[in-house]
């Protein structure tokens, strides 16, 4: 599967972007377990974002996004969304989507496959 992120872009503190992640082939939800979304900003390591499960749809935040980022149960077939509101210069990152292919946890980047390429977000104060 092929992954593609996008819908980042520059906005002000306080605004808010949707990101997409369109997967190529079969209905996503076909692939995996879930499908999580991760970001790595200039000189930091990747981290976890958020995540939706397949099963029941179940989603997992990191806490400084809680409450802040949404991804949506009425996805696409094909695609998979994060709602991004009230955002900080602290959200600024690349931000990818991943495939949770393994049973591990949904917060560590080691459970995830088929890295999609990222998507540039930057918040400026």
């Amino acid at each position: 599967v092929q992954l593609q992120a996008s819908g980042g872009g520059l906005v002000q503190a306080g605004g808010s972007l949707r990101l997409s992640c369109a997967a190529s082939g079969r209905t996503f939800s076909n692939y995996g377990y879930g499908m999580g979304w991760f970001r790595q900003a200039p000189g930091k390591e990747r981290e976890f974002v958020a995540a939706i499960s397949w099963i029941g749809g179940t989603t997992f935040y990191r806490d400084s996004v809680k409450g802040r980022f949404t991804i949506p149960n009425n996805n696409a077939e094909n695609s998979v969304y994060l709602q991004m509101n009230s955002l900080k210069p602290e959200d600024t990152a690349v931000y990818y989507c991943a495939v949770k292919a393994s049973l591990g946890s949904y917060y560590v980047d080691v459970s995830y496959s088929y890295w999609g390429r990222g998507t540039q977000v930057t918040v400026s104060s």
